[in-house]
């Protein structure tokens, strides 16, 4: 397993600790993602999931005579339809899709941002004077973390314990209906009965779903690998900056034996920063 240990380098000088404080400054419009990526409530959730893999986002704001009336995410689509056994395209954007929105303005801070998100437990619609302007995920918060009194705690006290593992044998569609059944968003594959890789929601978009590959492929043989792990006694900011560099938003946790102990989530980040 690939191991973060060298904090020297992922933390090479002061200016990078002023950039962090500087982050206490920052508001909605200065991190949230635009344009927004849309879908019609009468599209396919088959056409949803082409759609975010193509873009590589993980939800669409759903739109009705230009009105955004909800939002669709990639969780839907493996919670409320591959999970159990429905079709995706045969299942309309509308039947698996959140309403209303989370709404936020941009001008509220990050910290506001991160408290609404938690709260309401949802990615957040930006709008300024009724018009979707952006919108904001975990993803997003987690680029800006300022370091404070929450972002010191560390990783394995906030991070899941238990680890969902699958042999690099099992199918991608056995994979995909473990995630929605268990409401987790990665698992990680084994050889051996070692972690050697993980695959994701985004992975299950953006490598089978977008391009319309059949779900019987081995997970081994699609996981991304080597599985990139970091040590339990980092604090929130240092894994949050790990996950930022490396565009993930899932980091597995091991031990001075380098054993799984738990794994963490970008949401796991911003609601230890929301507190």
């Amino acid at each position: 397993m690939e191991t973060k240990r060298d904090l020297r380098r992922l933390f090479p000088s002061v200016l990078d600790r002023a950039i962090k404080q500087s982050k206490k400054n920052y508001l909605v419009k200065d991190i949230m993602a635009t344009p927004v990526a849309t879908i019609s409530p009468e599209a396919t959730m088959e056409e949803a999931a082409r759609t975010m893999g193509e873009r590589r986002v993980g939800s669409l704001i759903v739109m009705k005579n230009e009105d955004p009336i909800g939002i669709v995410t990639e969780r839907d689509l493996l919670s409320n339809v591959i999970a159990i056994g429905r079709k995706p395209e045969k299942v309309k954007v509308e039947a698996v899709m959140s309403s209303p929105l989370i709404t936020i303005g941009p001008k509220a801070t990050i910290k506001e941002a991160a408290q609404t998100m938690i709260r309401k437990k949802g990615r957040l619609a930006v709008f300024d004077e009724g018009e979707l302007v952006g919108i904001i995920t975990a993803s997003d918060l987690i680029q800006s973390l300022p370091e404070t009194d929450e972002t010191v705690l560390k990783a394995d006290q906030i991070a899941t314990k238990r680890v969902i593992t699958a042999d690099e044998r099992v199918t991608v569609d056995d994979i995909a209906k473990t995630m929605g059944r268990e409401r987790i968003g990665s698992v990680v594959i084994t050889s051996g009965g070692r972690p050697v890789g993980i695959f994701t929601e985004r992975d299950l978009l953006t490598t089978f779903l977008a391009e319309e590959r059949p779900l019987n492929a081995p997970v081994g043989a699609v996981a991304s690998k080597p599985l990139q792990v970091v040590p339990a006694g980092l604090n929130v900011l240092e894994t949050a900056f790990i996950m930022a560099t490396n565009k993930i938003r899932r980091l597995p946790l091991v031990d001075e034996n380098d054993e799984l102990v738990g794994i963490v989530t970008a949401r796991d980040l911003v609601e230890a920063y929301a507190k």
